[in-house]
């Protein structure tokens, strides 16, 4: 994971790349990436075999393309869709005892910030089921405090972050790949604010810190077949 993810390094951040067409289709386009879809082109190229079907069963909720709302777009959707495919085992749950109840609703709540959802009450209303059914469920997270400069033993170079946010409706705020520099935790990610897959400066313990909004972190990794 981690050394394909260091090939992406430098790789343009462009925002919703996936959202072109009208049609829900596979959009393979690694040549620009945001913070999803540079962990999805990275562990859809470490999981071996065939790329773009390993891609569809990352993206699509049971790896099943059925419109706008059949993409994984909140990543608690996303890890769990994972993880019940057995791309993904999520570590975290093993290994914190902190816990935190799902509760989402941003996306139907500002349908005007998606292109699809914008003209289509339909997809709302899709959208708006999807997160009620996520909402109430329990998932095991590290709050920020608990995380040092240096890491944990059971964080791993090439692990899956994702950064949980106190932003009312939503789950995660940024995701990106462990990477241990010098026996300190950085984070391999697409950078909106420099424009490109980057490695982190700062320690990730610091990054979350630096963030009001970001709360902690959830680790997963990818499975061995």
């Amino acid at each position: 994971m981690l050394r394909i993810g260091k090939s992406y390094l430098g790789t343009k951040y462009v925002a919703n790349t996936l959202d072109q067409g009208t049609e829900e289709t596979l959009v393979i386009a690694p040549q620009t990436v945001d913070c999803l879809t540079f962990v999805e082109y990275t562990l859809a190229q470490a999981l071996g075999s065939s790329f773009a079907d390993n891609l569809q069963k990352i993206r699509y909720r049971d790896g099943i393309i059925d419109g706008y709302t059949s993409r994984l777009h909140y990543t608690s959707d996303w890890i769990e869709n994972g993880v019940r495919q057995g791309l993904l085992e999520d570590v975290t749950a093993r290994n914190s005892a902190q816990t935190t109840k799902l509760s989402l609703s941003y996306m139907s709540t500002h349908p005007k910030q998606y292109k699809h959802l914008a003209d289509s009450p339909e997809n709302v209303k899709r959208m708006a089921e999807y997160e009620k059914a996520l909402s109430g469920k329990k998932v095991h997270w590290l709050p920020k405090n608990k995380l040092p400069d240096t890491g944990l033993p059971w964080i791993m170079d090439g692990d899956v972050i994702a950064i949980t946010t106190k932003l009312p409706g939503l789950d995660i705020a940024h995701v990106g790949i462990a990477n241990f520099v010098n026996g300190k935790l950085h984070l391999l990610h697409a950078s909106s604010t420099l424009g490109k897959v980057v490695l982190s400066e700062e320690p990730l313990s610091q990054m979350l810190n630096n963030n009001k909004s970001w709360t902690g972190i959830r680790v997963v990794r990818m499975s061995h077949p």
